[in-house]
């Protein structure tokens, strides 16, 4: 049952990751296991050895989940962002506005705090500047990964290090800033064409699965240093990721392959917006009911 809660949290994380506008983080945040996200990754090269052994028992159970989640938003899901990007654009919205009263109740203790709200403030406005760089103006710009140089594999490096210090951030999409350096859509297409065994994006995956890694070592431990020991800053900055999230989610059809105009009242989906609510119940039950199912165990 643990297994299986973490592989749908994981994969939940991954079709977040996925799309410009939405964080996973936003995901780990919302279903309770942020703090555990962030302690597991900071104990493969802090913790003692006992430590590591359950941080990665913790990440490989997530880890399955993410990549059939990323495998699946690649192959599948990523049509439906063309055809119909405002009904799954009103899903993310839907779950990230119901979210806001759950971990507004979860950190009440915190958020007694309001000297703090000037973090939320922070937040907010970060998202906005980043949601308002769209690099696309319409055009769909991006960078040309077919013939790698070690110009273009130094900024695969870092721009993958920027992309992965947002996507653990809640609010702060990942694949927002691959887009603004104009290697969303090369990334997506590249990871599209090893899933067909065409292997001559293998080294373009390597140097951004690198960066990956040298983004995480370098965004964890101010994360986790955040969380301990300014814990309030913290959750405020955090909820503003997400408020601000708001707006990037409406903008997100702008940032398609082929952009679309963002989303208006007259795109917007009630149906949908109500189901992100009904998913994110769903979540949480099943996160309740696994939680109740382990605790005898314990």
């Amino acid at each position: 049952m643990d297994l299986f809660l973490n592989m749908v949290r994981g994969f939940c994380m991954a079709l977040a990751d996925s799309v410009p506008g939405v964080s996973g983080g936003t995901i780990a945040f919302v279903l309770g296991f942020y703090d555990e996200f962030i302690s597991s990754l900071y104990v493969l090269t802090h913790g003692s050895r006992e430590l590591k052994r359950e941080g990665i028992r913790f990440l490989a159970k997530l880890g399955m989940g993410w990549f059939i989640g990323m495998g699946s938003s690649v192959l599948v899901i990523a049509s439906l962002f063309t055809s119909r990007i405002y009904e799954l654009s009103s899903l993310f919205l839907g779950f990230s506005i119901f979210s806001l009263p759950l971990i507004i109740k979860e950190e009440k203790e915190c958020l007694r705090r309001t000297s703090r709200i000037i973090y939320m403030i922070l937040g907010i406005v970060l998202v906005l500047v980043i949601a308002a760089v769209n690099p696309t103006g319409g055009q769909g710009t991006n960078v040309e990964i077919a013939h790698l140089t070690p110009f273009l594999g130094g900024y695969i490096f870092v721009c993958a290090m920027i992309a992965i210090c947002a996507m653990v951030l809640p609010g702060i999409s990942g694949s927002t800033m691959l887009l603004i350096f104009g290697l969303y859509v090369p990334i997506i297409s590249a990871i599209k064409e090893f899933l067909h065994m065409n292997l001559s994006y293998f080294p373009v995956l390597c140097i951004f699965g690198f960066g990956v890694l040298a983004g995480i070592v370098g965004i964890i431990k101010l994360v986790k240093n955040a969380l301990d020991n300014h814990r309030a800053a913290m959750v405020y900055f955090i909820l503003g990721l997400m408020v601000g999230s708001l707006y990037a989610i409406a903008q997100g059809p702008t940032t398609l392959k082929v952009p679309q105009p963002a989303m208006t009242w007259e795109t917007f989906h009630i149906f949908w917006f109500l189901m992100g609510g009904v998913f994110l119940a769903a979540l949480n039950g099943l996160k309740a009911f696994t939680e109740k199912k382990l605790k005898p165990e314990e």
